[in-house]
């Protein structure tokens, strides 16, 4: 486990409320300081924490890798904020790309020629993680002569039925 402030200041949240709510119980203050000693670990890693990954979307960042990429696609969201963040993509052709991600899931409509045109390319990444979250996030890749020119990340609602 890697200890950073966040951690702390969370740990530190914990065995407060921990302690407010225990001291409540007797006027005993060692006993209620070992009692939340023993209980804010439990409290944290059994209550504090899972609630807290269900409420946010914070997602662990995962590198790209084209088997992972084909293999999971419910993971692609986490390889494509690095893709982007660094901008590796402007430039590839579609040769690379065919290679990398696989051939286009769908093609992206061009409002100049009214179609799909094979020049924007999609791709589903899945779902981020989180209790209410239901969109899933795409990525388009415009290409003009054979190369990427422009990655556009963007969300689809699911529409239940």
């Amino acid at each position: 486990m890697v200890i950073t402030i966040t951690l702390i200041i969370s740990f530190v949240v914990v065995f407060v409320l921990a302690w407010l709510f225990i001291k409540t119980i007797g006027d005993n203050k060692w006993v209620s300081l070992l009692i939340t000693l023993i209980a804010t670990p439990l409290l944290y890693f059994y209550m504090f924490y899972p609630l807290v990954n269900i409420f946010s979307s914070y997602h662990h960042q995962k590198y790209f890798n084209a088997e992972n990429w084909a293999e999971y696609p419910e993971l692609r969201f986490e390889m494509m904020d690095q893709l982007n963040k660094d901008n590796q993509l402007i430039g590839k052709t579609k040769a690379q790309i065919t290679t990398d991600f696989g051939t286009a899931e769908w093609f992206g409509w061009d409002d100049s020629i009214k179609a799909n045109s094979k020049d924007q390319w999609n791709y589903n990444m899945g779902f981020k993680p989180g209790a209410f979250n239901n969109q899933q996030e795409c990525v388009e890749f415009k290409f003009k002569n054979d190369t990427i020119v422009a990655v556009k990340t963007y969300k689809l609602e699911k529409k239940f039925e």
